[in-house]
């Protein structure tokens, strides 16, 4: 678990501006810090000597200045610890969010949907300490530290070497404590991910647990995983209290070895009583910075956790976009797209899940202004064909789109129209599902593709609820026919594809839709349709029959 990841830099621009201004500050406070030890010090050596408090003047208004100035600056480090850490969560979870789109869904569906939730939610929050407390003293340490300890030797060398040689010891205990932090941090992350994912599994079946009279018994099991969370945070406040008692020893042994030896030297009449209080007073400020650091280690340390978490997801998401940067375009080659036949081809495919194969060497063409349909009973691979053109798939063998090899990794499809067999609708109009990801609907347009899924005469501006709560499940899977359908208009879509479109219609909103498919393929679409149904059987001009692990022309 490393102090500062220097991936924060890279993926958030406002921790450069949080270091900067952090840097600014922590050169001030140390200035003051210095200023307020020695006229303190003077200030008593006055009296002691007996001065009139006029002769006292400049060292007490010294004194009252830098302490309301020392408040000053601690209001400012806060407020821009505060501020740090909303523009770096902001920016962290804005690129999250970008690379697991990016990553596509074959990438989810290995990983806990309430693990990234909670990853992004509650784990990018613990940032808040990391910024408030942690890196303002690592920043006050790197800079305060050396600048403090410099003055003690000009002021008393032996009284700095007694520094310099106790200092590492903090240091040391901050290592041996980072690493037993780690390990018992680590546990007690997993294990919250862990019942994230179990709770929110049990709220997702809890109707299906009702009726099977199975929903008591998934109490134990949320029971047993928030023990093992409460173990895990037991053991972490144990070991931060543990660190806190060994780091706070550290220092006051510290301190005070400065403290006898300058005492004694006082005693001895080997250094004046002016700079023996200011050494004195400078020895716990040069051990307090990074006394501090190693304190709000823990308090960090889950967001430094979850910021790894972060950083390996974008790292992947970056490992995959400069991937899919080197993959060849469709039309993006030389003149051999002319040469080549114009449609979509698949040579040799195959799909694997987990060592399982489900498709094997598929070879097919589907051209331009033909309508072909995938057929073959559930568990075929229908939907797993159609996932290598979205990319959400690894495969074997090669895609072609009028000769040029497709990516093959998640990335923009421009050329591509899709619908799948789950409606997957958002909170919102219609004009709202149907241009999903459009700065702007095309009327026009938006008219034509609801009229070709049988949605003329609806309203745009019908609300369909999350997830489409509003409508029935023909209405939902009609919207989402349209949404494809409305992407297929645009003048650079090449292919359709439509994934069980009419499992949801009657026999004659079928027959409509069907008609509508033909219109589109005819305006030059590769259009591809998986399905059980007869009626979409019957007008395909190619049929590709599939069986489990192996396919057939």
């Amino acid at each position: 678990m490393r102090p500062l990841d220097p991936r924060l830099l890279r993926y958030a621009a406002g921790a450069r501006w949080f270091f900067a201004a952090g840097a600014v500050l922590a050169a001030l406070q140390t200035v003051l810090t210095i200023a307020f030890a020695w006229s303190l010090s003077q200030a008593i050596v006055g009296v002691v000597e007996g001065r009139s408090l006029a002769e006292l003047r400049t060292e007490i208004l010294v004194f009252a200045g830098t302490t309301i100035a020392r408040l000053v600056v601690t209001w400012a480090s806060g407020s821009v610890s505060i501020r740090g850490a909303a523009r770096v969560k902001s920016e962290l979870r804005s690129r999250l969010y970008r690379a697991i789109g990016r990553l596509g869904p074959a990438w989810s569906v290995g990983r806990s949907s309430a693990g990234l939730t909670v990853l992004g939610t509650r784990g990018l929050d613990a940032l808040d300490d990391y910024f408030g407390k942690y890196l303002p003293q690592l920043i006050l340490t790197v800079i305060a530290t050396p600048v403090i300890v410099a003055v003690m030797f000009w002021q008393d060398v032996l009284s700095g070497v007694f520094v310099v040689v106790t200092l590492p010891l903090i240091p040391v205990f901050m290592v041996l404590i980072g690493w037993a932090t780690q390990s018992v941090q680590r546990q007690q992350w997993d294990t919250l991910s862990e019942l994230s994912g179990n709770y929110l599994d049990v709220l997702g079946g809890l109707s299906t647990l009702k009726s099977f009279g199975r929903a008591e018994r998934q109490l134990t099991r949320i029971r047993v995983v928030t023990e093992r969370y409460r173990v895990a945070t037991m053991k972490v406040l144990r070991t931060t209290f543990l660190s806190g008692f060994a780091l706070e020893l550290g220092a006051s042994l510290s301190v005070a070895l400065v403290a006898v030896g300058v005492g004694m030297r006082l005693v001895a009449g080997d250094i004046g009583f002016g700079p023996a209080l200011f050494v004195l007073l400078l020895a716990p400020e040069a051990f307090l910075p990074l006394r501090n650091v190693g304190t709000n280690f823990h308090a960090a340390a889950e967001g430094v956790t979850a910021s790894e978490d972060v950083f390996a997801i974008l790292d992947e998401a970056a490992d995959a976009a400069d991937a899919t940067a080197t993959a060849v375009h469709p039309g993006g080659g030389p003149s051999s797209a002319a040469t080549a036949p114009a449609g979509l081809e698949f040579h040799d495919v195959g799909v694997s899940y987990d060592g399982t194969t489900v498709l094997s060497g598929v070879s097919a063409r589907f051209a331009p202004g033909r309508v072909g349909v995938l057929t073959g009973p559930s568990g075929s691979g229908k939907s797993s064909l159609i996932s290598t053109l979205l990319g959400t798939v690894a495969h074997d063998g090669v895609l072609t789109l009028d000769g040029s090899p497709l990516p093959s990794g998640p990335g923009e499809r421009p050329w591509l129209a899709w619908s799948g067999q789950r409606p997957g609708l958002i909170s919102g109009t219609v004009a709202d599902n149907v241009s999903l990801g459009e700065a702007s609907v095309d009327p026009d347009r938006l008219t034509r593709a609801l009229a070709l899924a049988q949605l003329d005469g609806w309203d745009a501006d019908r609300e369909c609820g999350v997830a489409g709560s509003l409508l029935s499940g023909g209405q939902a899977q009609r919207v989402a026919v349209a949404r494809a359908f409305y992407r297929a208009l645009r003048p650079e879509t090449r292919v359709l594809v439509l994934d069980e479109p009419s499992s949801a219609l009657d026999h004659e909103t079928e027959r409509r839709l069907a008609a509508s498919i033909t219109e589109l393929a005819a305006g030059g679409l590769v259009v591809i349709v998986a399905s059980h149904r007869r009626r979409l059987r019957d007008i395909a001009d190619v049929e590709l029959a599939l069986t489990p692990a192996v396919a057939k022309r």
